[in-house]
């Protein structure tokens, strides 16, 4: 857990990828620590996500910029996964470091009367790595068309098994997103992926200098060989966003607020049902 846990601490972006019911998918985080274990704190916005949590295991990854050329990383193993709905554990451990990474944070808790304003943003879901069962090297991406691959394990040090994420950093040339198109892809390190006709999801993200926009795209289907056999996609592979205008800016940050309100709203009315 030593070399994940060092990179994950100096790193400002990273992904979390699982294997939800539908299949294996993944999405940027802001790389935190709780008790020198690696540890992501979501805004209710992801609530959608983090229902297909299922499995209790997931994939902790550093795969874009990494601090003083530190390789890429990736530790798999299970989670602990805690709704935080007044804030209090990401304000009290968690709200510093991430105010450091992310410029979101720091504007919208820099002060008391701007975390009273934004309290919507308070409200977490934390997941934390509590046991790795796998920590492994990856190439790492350097161009915007290398993506993380994420599919159930086949052939890992623990044998079959599905509910744990393998991923890989690919690369192609072309990245269609129509159902039906292939993607012919390139393992960074050159081995054989060897893909079964599994389900796979391959994705990469990229954000403008003042974070307001981080863009993920995507291309979900089956692995045959070394071809992604692609059922749907959305976005393509991009340098760094522009920033947001002031007008889009607005709207961002309303759209944002509305899905974290909603998000609690959710969470919390299963807490009165569940009671």
């Amino acid at each position: 857990m030593r070399e994940l846990i060092t990179v994950w601490r100096r790193s400002t972006a990273a992904e979390l990828c699982w294997i939800a019911p539908d299949g294996p998918t993944g999405i940027p985080v802001v790389p935190l620590a709780w008790e020198d274990r690696p540890c992501v704190a979501l805004p209710l916005a992801h609530l959608d996500a983090v229902d297909t949590m299922t499995s209790g295991h997931a994939a902790f990854a550093v795969t874009g910029e990494r601090p003083g050329g530190a390789p890429a990383v990736v530790g798999t193993g299970r989670v602990d996964i805690r709704f935080d709905l007044e804030g209090e554990r990401f304000v009290d451990h968690l709200l510093d470091q991430e105010a450091v990474k992310h410029p979101p944070t720091r504007l919208r808790s820099d002060s008391m009367m701007a975390r009273r304003e934004n309290w919507w943003w308070l409200a977490r879901v934390l997941i934390t790595l509590v046991a790795a069962d796998e920590i492994r090297e990856l190439p790492g991406r350097s161009r915007p068309e290398d993506a993380l691959l994420v599919r159930p394990d086949e052939r890992g040090t623990r044998g079959h098994r599905p509910d744990l994420p393998r991923v890989d950093i690919v690369t192609s040339r072309e990245w269609p997103a129509q159902s039906g198109g292939a993607v012919d892809l390139w393992e960074r390190h050159g081995r054989p992926l060897e893909g079964t006709g599994e389900p796979a999801f391959a994705f990469s993200h990229a954000y403008s200098p003042d974070r307001e926009r981080w863009e993920r795209w995507h291309r979900t289907g089956t692995l045959v060989g070394e071809e992604l056999r692609v059922q749907s996609g959305r976005g393509l592979p991009q340098a760094e966003p522009r920033p947001f205008g002031v007008l889009d800016r607005l709207r961002n940050h309303r759209d944002v607020a509305r899905a974290c309100r909603k998000g609690i709203a959710t969470a919390e009315a299963r807490l009165v049902d569940s009671s």
